[in-house]
């Protein structure tokens, strides 16, 4: 079939310069979707009539000069429910926007780990969670919400955190019911303060946004669902949307019936859901299907902190058994430099660069450097050609350090190595092969040969028979098998 693209909240079809609209044909599955224009970023949202489809142009976030909460606002009026995962740095943010989402959440939880190794249980400050929002925010033009926690004391200090995170650069915030100190929402032991004051405090928040002339987005959540009940929670959702949220949050809701409930609330708002990922008490939906029981916000808060955790665990577990980490667990270098802006960095630098501060091409490095691992060796100059200046500079060779070629050691270079490790599951996890000679590259690649005399063991080995020769085969700490072949 063929339908029609839509950009944000349009009402009409989107036509192109001719005055036809654009047009997209997808297969009845929606499995795959082909566009006639790439100026369309396509998102399923639904099979269901209420929301199937949405679309957005690249980078539109603030491209035609709106605020962040503006942003966030067109998103909001927008159908379908919108996928939000929550970043804890400036680095998880980036990640979020080069994925494609549209907007994303800061998580306390996420925050308090990363920047205090404690628990989110009330330990993180105003102070702190404005700090980190402002690296987050600046590192990224999506929408960003940000978890205010209870507003950090009375309506005076909801007053000063509303204001504090639109200085930040905050598009929303979320605002709980939670006493002092406030913890996650569905571990054990959560209070919430009276009706009264948790109305209040969004009464308050929404007297500074209009106070500073802002439009920030207030998102209120109410814990009252496992600190009192259902039922007193949706009381006080409604209770707050009447007080002026534009979006509710009922955390930790138990079922799919009580989340249905929850979304019949005060219908005109948007409502939030959290998908608290590996065993909250909230099941975890697909967004279709929370899009279809009424959801309009998603935030997925421990994806990037825990996927995070336990790669760094895997890869300290394979550094202290004596190897790197597999080359498949990581990006390579040339992708960590793209990812964190070398390229742009060094593209902008040139923009700036004079004859007396032009930038080296080879970044990093310096004629004056040296290492455990490289020696210089200089080149007679011609003193005429020398005085021909930049047109005909010095130049400095760095070589790896090799073994004198004297000897019984002589010839090994046009030898390799080869390095096989076996897990003690009976998968290959490595089969490389590198220059017998560049011994210092070995240990590089297996930490576990640094206390091997490889040198002693090429020495001897000189002589080889046809198709090579063993030259090690043992188990490291972790029961892995290491085994080095010379070729």
């Amino acid at each position: 079939m063929t339908i029609y693209g839509y950009q944000g909240n349009q009402t009409s079809p989107k036509k192109d310069s001719a005055g036809d609209m654009t047009s997209f044909s997808i297969s009845p599955n929606l499995h795959s979707l082909h566009f006639t224009s790439t100026n369309f970023h396509p998102k399923i949202c639904s099979t269901n009539p209420r929301s199937i489809i949405t679309f957005s142009y690249p980078n539109s976030a603030g491209d035609d000069g709106a605020t962040p909460a503006e942003s966030l606002r067109r998103l909001l009026r927008a159908p379908g429910a919108h996928l939000g995962p929550a970043c804890f740095d400036a680095l998880s943010a980036k990640l979020v926007h080069r994925a494609g989402f549209d907007f994303c959440f800061t998580t306390g939880f996420g925050i308090s780990a990363s920047r205090l190794g404690l628990p989110d249980t009330g330990l993180m400050s105003y102070g702190e969670m404005v700090d980190q929002g402002q690296q987050i925010t600046g590192a990224v033009p999506i929408p960003v919400i940000g978890d205010a926690d209870n507003g950090y004391g009375n309506p005076m200090n909801v007053k000063r955190t509303v204001r504090g995170y639109i200085r930040a650069g905050f598009a929303g915030l979320i605002l709980e019911d939670q006493v002092s100190p406030k913890a996650c929402g569905h571990t054990q032991g959560r209070q919430v303060v009276s009706r009264e004051e948790a109305i209040m405090r969004i009464k308050a928040a929404v007297d500074a946004r209009k106070e500073s002339g802002s439009d920030i987005v207030i998102v209120a959540r109410t814990d009252s669902r496992q600190a009192v009940s259902l039922e007193e929670s949706l009381w006080r959702a409604r209770a707050l949307g009447n007080a002026g949220a534009d979006v509710l949050f009922i955390d930790a809701l138990a079922s799919k019936e009580e989340m249905e409930a929850f979304c019949e609330v005060c219908p005109q708002v948007p409502k939030m859901a959290n998908m608290l990922e590996g065993g909250g008490k909230t099941p975890i939906l697909s967004p279709n299907e929370l899009a279809d029981i009424g959801y309009k916000l998603v935030a997925y808060p421990l994806s990037l902190m825990g996927v995070s955790i336990r790669a760094m665990q895997d890869a300290l577990l394979a550094i202290k058994g004596g190897r790197m980490p597999p080359p498949g667990s990581m990006p390579s270098f040339e992708e960590l430099k793209e990812i964190l802006g070398f390229n742009a960095y060094y593209e902008e630098e040139m923009r700036y660069s004079t004859k007396s501060n032009k930038p080296n091409s080879q970044k990093g490095y310096s004629s004056a450097s040296k290492s455990s691992y490289s020696i210089q060796q200089s080149t007679q100059i011609d003193p005429e050609k020398n005085n021909q200046g930049a047109q005909n500079p010095n130049v400095e060779v760095v070589i790896p350090e090799i073994f004198s070629s004297k000897g019984s050691f002589s010839g090994i270079w046009s030898r390799k190595l080869r390095i096989k490790i076996t897990g003690r599951d009976g998968f290959e996890r490595l089969d490389v092969r590198v220059p017998a000679g560049f011994l210092d590259g070995i240990t590089n690649v297996v930490p576990a040969l640094g206390g091997i005399n490889i040198k002693e063991l090429l020495d001897d080995a000189t002589a080889l028979e046809e198709g090579g020769k063993q030259l090690l085969d043992f188990n490291d700490t972790m029961g892995d098998r290491i085994q080095v072949f010379l070729e």
